[in-house]
């Protein structure tokens, strides 16, 4: 099943290289991804949520052994990605123009690089496939981002990125010569001294600090998003970012449990200076793609709370955000494109009264924003609640500092739907079609994820159960 996963995007992607036709490759695109959708309910279907272990285990002899599993973790990262494949490739149905087969077969590229993150079961593999995914975005912000800035923000993105990763290859390479191997498996079980691990922990947070990213190495991400395609904001969005708390999931906290606590003050002081810091600096923005930027920053943050609380509240609450983060963030950034399509600005000052010509949108706006403000019956409200609660249980007053945000999140929030939608209809930007059939059947799954998860959150907690107390075990 898992081969099955990898294997499709590749077909489809020679397939595409194949084709002459444009049509046809970007039907062959989404077509590949839709199978891929197909199976991975199969596997969701299946999945026994009471195993103790991986499952759909695949090992591959080789001159370096290759070993794949799915977790109650991985699984949900592995849907998240195959879910928000189809949409990039809708969002951009008609707008790229100039080297399609490329395009579609970065984000097919791009699709196989991410399951190989979450079911690689090897950390040097888990390394390379991780920076692998630096190439087709670095291509995708840079070939196909829309403003003049792009050459600059993929530059920067893939520098400082692959720059702070090289810290996690140092680490990994130590672990090696310490313990032997770099299978999870022998990690998870093997021991070094405090020192040591205190060490090696710091290398690999630093590693994914910058991913994530937290305060002060957060530079990369408004400019990226700023310039990149909305695709590029999708997929960054919905899942790079989140390749980070993944990592410090399944290894940090796994195979370095001394160093990850004893470096918690570390990260909870990292973490609220990033949550504060993002949302008054998100107040200030006057770029509606670099307002959901910023916004990101700060939910990361609370995610890392959640992370690093020890508990089983706050490790799954980190986890159902990241995945209903997943939704909200790439349905703003196709709500501001949709704006941006039709203006062709994404200054705020010259939108207002959008709701008067375009009913339809602000509907999908106003449930959007709702959940970026964690509000209850929304898939971030169980998120940030869990985390918040676990991280309570570790630090109370480091987590009452931290709720600020949620009151400053209502803040811009509240700011940035009411200066868009509310009001005289703008001079500047005239009568406005509302949304297309297309751009609304891109909206309504992400919508209706998010809100499944908010009313009915134990589809995904009821299987984080288990592997969640292992970590917490060992």
């Amino acid at each position: 099943m898992i081969t099955a996963l990898i294997m499709l995007p590749i077909i489809g992607s020679i397939i595409i290289a194949l084709t002459s036709n444009i049509r046809i490759s970007k039907l062959i695109a989404l077509i590949t991804s839709m199978i891929l959708i197909i199976l991975y309910v199969i596997i969701w279907l299946i999945y026994n949520t009471n195993n103790n272990y991986f499952q759909f285990v695949e090992i591959y002899n080789s001159y370096y052994p290759i070993q794949m599993g799915i977790d109650s973790i991985s699984l949900y990262m592995i849907g998240l990605t195959i879910l928000l494949i189809p949409v990039c490739i809708l969002s951009t149905w008609s707008t790229v123009k100039e080297n399609v087969k490329l395009y579609l077969i970065l984000f097919l590229g791009l699709e196989t690089i991410l399951i190989l993150v979450f079911v690689l079961l090897d950390i040097l593999l888990f390394y390379i496939t991780f920076e692998a995914s630096l190439i087709p975005m670095f291509l995708i912000i840079g070939i196909y981002g829309g403003r003049e800035k792009k050459i600059y923000a993929a530059y920067q993105f893939f520098i400082i990125t692959l720059l702070g990763s090289l810290l996690m290859l140092l680490a990994i390479i130590v672990m090696y010569s310490q313990i032997g191997s770099t299978e999870y498996s022998i990690l998870a079980i093997s021991s070094l001294s405090k020192e040591r691990e205190s060490i090696l922990w710091l290398a690999l947070f630093i590693s994914f600090a910058v991913k994530t990213p937290l305060i002060p190495v957060h530079v990369w991400l408004p400019e990226a998003h700023s310039e990149a395609n909305i695709a590029g904001s999708i997929i960054l969005a919905g899942v790079l970012l989140k390749l980070a708390g993944y990592g410090l999931i399944r290894y940090s906290i796994n195979i370095l449990p001394e160093g990850s606590i004893y470096f918690i003050p570390l990260v909870y002081g990292l973490s609220i200076i990033s949550i504060i810091y993002s949302s008054l600096t998100t107040l200030r923005q006057i770029d509606m793609k670099k307002i959901i930027a910023y916004s990101s920053i700060g939910h990361m943050g609370i995610v890392m709370l959640g992370i690093f609380s020890y508990s089983i509240e706050g490790i799954e609450g980190s986890i159902i955000l990241m995945i209903a983060h997943g939704f909200v963030s790439p349905g703003l950034f196709i709500i501001v494109t949709a704006l941006y399509d039709r203006t062709h600005t994404r200054i705020l000052k010259y939108y207002r009264g959008v709701t008067i010509g375009m009913p339809v949108l602000s509907i999908m706006f106003f449930i959007l924003t709702l959940a970026n403000m964690a509000v209850p019956l929304t898939g971030n409200f169980v998120g940030e609640f869990m985390s918040f609660l676990g991280a309570f249980k570790a630090n109370p007053m480091a987590t009452v500092l931290a709720t600020s945000g949620i009151v400053l999140a209502g803040g811009y929030s509240i700011w940035f739907y009411n200066r868009v939608s509310f009001g005289v209809e703008s001079v500047y930007i005239g009568k406005m079609n509302d949304l297309d059939r297309r751009e609304v059947y891109i909206l309504l799954p992400l919508i209706i994820i998010t809100m499944i998860i908010g009313v009915y959150p134990n589809i995904i907690l009821e299987s984080l159960h288990i592997p969640v107390s292992n970590i917490l075990i060992n």
